[in-house]
């Protein structure tokens, strides 16, 4: 295959993937504003993490991942605990209440998606199944099947 192929076809992925969730978040009944949600996601994959980690991926500055983390903590949904290797930096952790609000956030965007999945054929319900296996490698390769 050739790069720019490879290169056609990823940003293609990257933006219908871009595109459903949008468009899952626009169609789902959500608790909490979209930006909070994301974040907990994000500490979800990738915490527990330091301010400085979240904000750069985020893409944001540390003071505004320091107020979108200080929403999340008055909520009850994140936590900070001292870090064992620097105690004058705080890890950014989901708390029990943040899980659950986190599945229940996936749940809807999922149940706003249903509808549609469920009018596809089934061979094409199965390519999606696929698909999102393959996904799922690419962004966790060590997850990889034998």
């Amino acid at each position: 295959m050739k790069p720019d192929t490879a290169d056609q076809e990823g940003v293609r992925l990257l933006a219908a993937v871009a595109r459903l969730n949008r468009w899952a978040t626009r169609h789902a009944e959500l608790a909490i504003p979209p930006a909070q949600a994301r974040l907990l996601s994000l500490i979800d994959e990738i915490g527990p993490a330091r301010i400085g980690e979240l904000a750069h991926a985020d893409h944001c500055s540390q003071p505004t991942m320091t107020t979108q983390v200080q929403r999340l903590e008055a909520a009850g949904w994140a936590t900070r605990s001292a870090d064992t290797s620097d105690a004058r930096v705080a890890l950014i952790a989901l708390s029990d209440d943040g899980r659950d609000m986190l599945r229940r956030l996936r749940v809807a965007r999922a149940s706003a998606l249903a509808p549609e999945l469920a009018r596809l054929a089934e061979d094409e319900r199965a390519a999606l199944r696929k698909a999102t296996e393959i996904i799922l490698r690419v962004v966790h390769p060590d997850e990889r099947r034998q």
